[in-house]
């Protein structure tokens, strides 16, 4: 079966001021793959997946979702992010609402779903996630890992085509990073098309599909975990990839 290109970025440039944090970026994303972006801090990995999201705005070049450039003014954003979903580092969970409101505002205002329709689809993923006994919890009742449990069950409440992570376990203390990493690891067994920003390097390697290793503002290698992980092409991520190697 033919892969399916799902996201397209070219020629992606980000200024803030003249700063320019992203140079040129391109790449794809195919149905179903998982990719999990990697580097040190300040490469431009964060703004990357915000401009693919649409919370900053790019400087210039085209973002194309199945084919349709989402820079296009005529681009209805809140549609756009239930198709690409995002979930956050500190979480973002409405602090006033139960664990079921958060995950039900999104289907119910944005997609105009039925409360009922929208409550059914909420427990699924809260019971996917292993949150479905927390329903009538806020989220200050919940650990970090709780909560960010929660904000994937909100991310894939309104039932995304790519879903989008911002260093989702970086937050967290490091007995909770595992029990949000086995939440992932399963969304990707599924077959979820999933862009992973991440200092996750174990997980980096043995879950995803492809590895993009950005450096400076521009991706420095792109290929399969064993390539990038194994054989890196670039002096630059062999000594990149040294500090987690050292490390285990």
């Amino acid at each position: 079966m033919q892969d399916k290109n799902i996201l397209e970025v070219k020629h992606l440039v980000k200024y803030f001021g003249r700063r320019e944090i992203l140079k040129d970026i391109d790449f794809t994303v195919d149905q179903g793959n998982v990719i999990s972006i990697i580097g040190a801090s300040g490469s431009g990995k964060s703004t990357m997946l915000r401009c693919i999201n649409l919370l900053e705005t790019p400087t210039s070049g085209e973002i194309l979702f199945e084919g349709n450039n989402i820079l296009d003014i005529n681009t209805d954003i809140p549609l756009y992010r239930t198709k690409v979903g995002m979930v956050f580092q500190s979480f973002n969970l409405f602090s006033n609402m139960t664990v079921l409101e958060n995950c039900m505002t999104g289907p119910v205002t944005v997609l105009k779903r039925s409360k009922k329709e929208a409550k059914e689809t909420a427990m699924k993923y809260l019971e996917k996630v292993g949150m479905a006994q927390y329903i009538n919890a806020r989220p200050d009742q919940l650990s970090g890992g709780q909560q960010q449990r929660v904000a994937i069950a909100r991310a894939l409440a309104i039932e995304p085509q790519i879903l989008l992570f911002d260093e989702p376990t970086s937050a967290l203390d490091p007995q909770m990073v595992g029990e949000v990493l086995s939440v992932m690891r399963e969304l990707a067994d599924e077959g979820l098309t999933m862009i992973i920003v991440t200092h996750e390097m174990a997980f980096a390697r043995d879950v995803s599909t492809r590895v993009i290793y950005m450096a400076d503002g521009v991706i420095v290698e792109d290929g399969t975990p064993q390539e990038v992980f194994g054989n890196p092409k670039s002096e630059k991520t062999r000594e990149f990839l040294s500090r987690f190697t050292d490390n285990n």
